[in-house]
C-alpha cells in the first residue's frame, strides 16, 4: 500500500485503517499557537457506512488504499440509487444515496464523473468542480444596491438556492461550484 503523509490527504482519498477502507469526507490542517500541528479527518467506513474521526500529527504516515480512478458518464437516477454507465464499455454502475450525498443535487444528465473503484466496485466519486444551472427564480432587485458588495438568493432549476449578484435575474444560465454551490459566473452560452 503506498504511505502518503497526513497533511497531503484531501476530501474523496480512500484510506486504509487497518484492512478496514474508509473514504475521507473532510480533511483539515490544524496549527495551534503551541503544540503540535494536527490533520482532522472526518472518514465514512465504505463497508458499513459509519462515519469516524481520526487525528495524525501532520507529518504521520497514513497508507492510501490503491483505487482506480475511471470515468463514467451519469444516465439516471432512481429508487435504489444512481445509475452511471463507462462510455466505451457501456458497463454500468449503482451508486447508493449514501455515496453521493449532498453531491447529488449537482447531477446532471451525461455528465462525466469520476468514480473511484476498488476490487471493481465503486466506493466514491467525484463530480466536476463547476456546473451550470438556470435561474427559476430570482428576488428582484432593490434600487440603490451597490453590484459590488450585495448578492441577493435566487433557485437553480435542480432545486439548489444560490447567492447571486444583483443583474442576474430568472432564465439567466450560471456556473456554480459544486463543492460549496457558490455562484461562479453567469454562462457564456
Amino acid at each position: 500500500m503506498p504511505k502518503a503523509i497526513a497533511s497531503s490527504i484531501r476530501k474523496g482519498n480512500v484510506l486504509d485503517l487497518d484492512g478496514t477502507l474508509a473514504v475521507v469526507l473532510t480533511a483539515e490542517n490544524i496549527h495551534p499557537g503551541k503544540g503540535t500541528p494536527v490533520t482532522h479527518l472526518e472518514l465514512r467506513r465504505i463497508s458499513d457506512g459509519v462515519k469516524i474521526v481520526e487525528r495524525y500529527r501532520t507529518t504521520e504516515q497514513v497508507e492510501r488504499a490503491f483505487v482506480e480512478e475511471v470515468e463514467y458518464n451519469y444516465l439516471f437516477e432512481d429508487e435504489s440509487g444512481f445509475t452511471f454507465m463507462h462510455p466505451e464499455t457501456y458497463d454500468q454502475v449503482m451508486l447508493g444515496k449514501d455515496t453521493l450525498g449532498d453531491q447529488a443535487i449537482w447531477l446532471q444528465e451525461n455528465m462525466v464523473c469520476k468514480l473511484s473503484m476498488h476490487d471493481g466496485n465503486p466506493i466514491s466519486i467525484e463530480l466536476p468542480q463547476r456546473v451550470t444551472w438556470e435561474i427559476v427564480e430570482a428576488d428582484a432587485v432593490v434600487k440603490g444596491q451597490t453590484a459590488s458588495s450585495s448578492y441577493k438568493p435566487a433557485m437553480l432549476s435542480n432545486g439548489a438556492r444560490v447567492m447571486v449578484p444583483p443583474h442576474i435575474g430568472t432564465g439567466t444560465r450560471v456556473v456554480v461550484m459544486t463543492a460549496d454551490g457558490s455562484y461562479v459566473e453567469r454562462a457564456k452560452d
